[in-house]
């Protein structure tokens, strides 16, 4: 894969149904990047508590973008 490709990035739960707008985006559900990010910042918070890291300014953005890393490793990794 070109290392500036992006990974595709289907619908981890789609939601549209025959008789809903197909434009609209209220009804594509949660992208699966999305879905792996959160499970990834799952993992992250699980151990914040017992160091109290969330009251430091920098974790939770810190957190949040180690997950989307995370989570775009393994979209580029279903290509494989």
């Amino acid at each position: 894969m070109e290392e500036n490709k992006k990974p595709q990035n289907p619908n981890a739960f789609p939601t549209r149904t025959e008789y809903e707008d197909p434009t609209n985006p209220i009804y594509s559900g949660m992208t699966l990047r999305d879905y792996f990010a959160a499970k990834a910042m799952q993992s992250f918070l699980s151990n914040c508590g017992k160091y109290n890291l969330l009251n430091t300014s920098e974790i939770p953005l810190l957190i949040s973008k180690d997950s989307y890393k995370i989570a775009d490793t393994m979209l580029k990794q279903r290509e494989l």
